[in-house]
């Protein structure tokens, strides 16, 4: 996407008036010797809040902050925060301030660091993406995701977002795509992301980035660190047409007029066919199995379904943790950083922060990266940029690949 496009979404998004109390102070059991309190809640914008909540639990004190957005008000909404490209990072506050939101959080785990000699980490997020109802990005194979163990029955392709009919949920979203030329008809494994399934071919766009798309044909499906496949083919297929091809994966921005194919194992065999001058079609989009289409998405791992936290989610590691949760008809979101590896506040386990969210009003929820890069954002009253509001774990906020932008009119 061009900056120009980017800013263009987000110009409309006007200043905010911070107001008063949305949500009170609470004080409520969620377990043998648990006690909630909320302090200082505060009026974002219409129809979101801000709230300091201290909580006592078996493990000691914890520290989580909590943004609650009103979906039924027409003026707001949420958004993916993302830096103009799928494989970058910043900032979860510069992301807010270049997109206008009054508030925000981290989102989805990503290829922060990389084990393969010589190949450079690409900074793109494990899960889908969808940013304004456009398709970013798809999922990488479970095995090649970052991040802590999965629940049974979920996937990479797991997503929290938001409905074309204004509704949060949770869902999934798997890839559909195929490039078809004289020569046959080849499925897409991949679309914008930092690994392709064995076997695979994975389509890239201008949305990608300038960064080297060598770590797509690194790994496998089942092992994140396995070599890099040395059976590689890139093609560039110029306004439909192949242009130019590599043994391996290049770099550099590509062209809005351009998709480039990259296949590894039996995906370069397919690839091979191709020669200079062929016609090729490229068609990808996200798919879903039902409800209404998502204008906004990003992969999340679920840890709460239906009011009851997930039976094999961990809750012996303590940690800072980030999350997203939605009432159970959609219409409240509740977004939530939690301090941790600090004296002030030990973190919580995911089960832990499945019951908080529960407890805040969550009927399903999913647990974003956390650690070093749990972030939570607001605005502060008669301020233009969003301040941040949590106790990040690295003494300052880290780059991250995306985040969940929210967005007042008002």
């Amino acid at each position: 996407m061009s900056s120009a496009k980017f800013a263009r979404r987000y110009a409309a998004i006007g200043a905010v008036v911070l107001l008063s109390v949305l949500v009170p102070p609470a004080a409520s059991a969620v377990g043998s010797g648990e006690a909630t309190h909320g302090i200082a809640a505060e009026e974002v914008a219409p129809g979101v809040s801000y709230q300091k909540v201290e909580k006592s639990t078996s493990n000691g004190s914890v520290v989580a902050h909590l943004l609650t957005v009103d979906l039924s008000n027409p003026d707001t909404g949420l958004d993916l925060l993302y830096p103009d490209a799928v494989a970058a990072a910043n900032e979860v506050s510069d992301m807010a301030d270049a997109q206008h939101a009054v508030a925000g959080i981290n989102a989805d785990f990503f290829n922060l660091s990389e084990n393969h000699a010589g190949v450079e980490a690409t900074k793109s997020s494990v899960g889908p993406a969808i940013a304004g109802g456009e398709d970013l990005k798809a999922a990488v194979p479970d095995g090649q995701r970052f991040g802590p163990g999965m629940a049974d029955g979920t996937s990479t392709r797991d997503v929290f977002g938001v409905s074309e009919d204004g509704t949060a949920r949770l869902g999934s979203l798997a890839l559909d795509g195929v490039a078809s030329s004289a020569k046959g008809e080849f499925d897409l494994e991949g679309f914008n992301q930092y690994a392709i399934a064995e076997g695979g071919i994975g389509a890239y766009t201008s949305d990608w980035g300038e960064v080297s798309r060598a770590r797509s044909t690194c790994g496998t499906d089942t092992d994140r660190e396995a070599p890099c496949s040395s059976e590689t083919e890139e093609v560039v297929i110029k306004d439909g047409v192949v242009a130019g091809e590599s043994d391996e994966p290049g770099s550099g921005a590509i062209p809005a007029d351009t998709v480039v194919l990259i296949g590894r194992e039996g995906g370069d065999d397919e690839l091979e066919q191709l020669e200079a001058g062929d016609q090729v079609t490229v068609r990808h989009q996200l798919t879903q199995g039902g409800g209404a289409a998502f204008r906004f998405a990003v992969g999340g791992a679920p840890i709460l379904r239906d009011g009851a936290p997930l039976s094999d989610v961990d809750n012996s590691t303590l940690a800072p943790r980030t999350s997203a949760g939605v009432s159970a008809d959609g219409k409240t979101v509740y977004l939530t950083a939690v301090d941790g590896r600090s004296s002030d506040s030990v973190g919580m386990s995911l089960r832990e922060l499945a019951d908080l969210l529960r407890e805040f009003g969550a009927d399903d929820a999913v647990n974003l990266d956390g650690g070093g890069s749990t972030t939570l954002v607001a605005r502060e009253s008669g301020a233009d940029n969003v301040t941040v509001r949590n106790a990040p774990s690295d003494g300052a906020e880290r780059a991250v690949a995306n985040g969940i932008g929210v967005f007042s009119a008002r």
